[in-house]
């Protein structure tokens, strides 16, 4: 009987432990942020300082989007400890388009759609080693993507 009792507190244990996972990820997750209308005040709330111009900080993006409603976007990074990558559209309604948080074993890289409501500076932010860097690029979108 005890056997099968440790096993059943093992299983609920188990389930707890699932359903505890996607909160302790959701947790890490800045929904403020995400719904911020102003790209100034985004990237002083995700970094809470200026970022610094890179060169190592590279990204391909299209110059002329024909589609707002995908538009490619890969960043990547030779910089040492980066801890996020994130992308900023600063004329979108809701600026803040993606941010991802690294783990140090991770290659800092990453490649996404997003949505472009119209032609924009887009500003690809990489934080390493407790510094910012950035890099960003005027795109031209000639059909809208955020509803339009």
């Amino acid at each position: 009987m005890n056997a099968h009792r440790r096993l059943v507190l093992k299983g609920m244990f188990a389930l707890a432990a699932i359903a505890a996972w996607p909160r302790l990820l959701l947790a890490a997750r800045p929904d403020s942020v995400f719904q911020e209308t102003d790209a100034d005040k985004v990237i002083a709330d995700l970094f809470g300082q200026a970022p610094t111009d890179s060169d190592q900080v590279m990204m391909k993006i299209p110059d002329i989007a024909e589609n707002g409603a995908v538009v490619p976007v890969t960043i990547k990074t030779d910089l040492e400890n980066v801890e996020s990558i994130s992308i900023v559209v600063v004329n979108n309604p809701t600026p803040l388009a993606a941010s991802f948080i690294m783990s140090p074993r991770s290659v800092p890289t990453v490649s996404v759609r997003i949505k472009m409501g119209e032609s924009s500076q887009v500003v690809a932010l990489v934080k390493a080693g407790g510094a910012v860097y950035s890099t960003t690029k005027e795109v031209k979108v000639t059909i809208g993507g955020c509803g339009g």
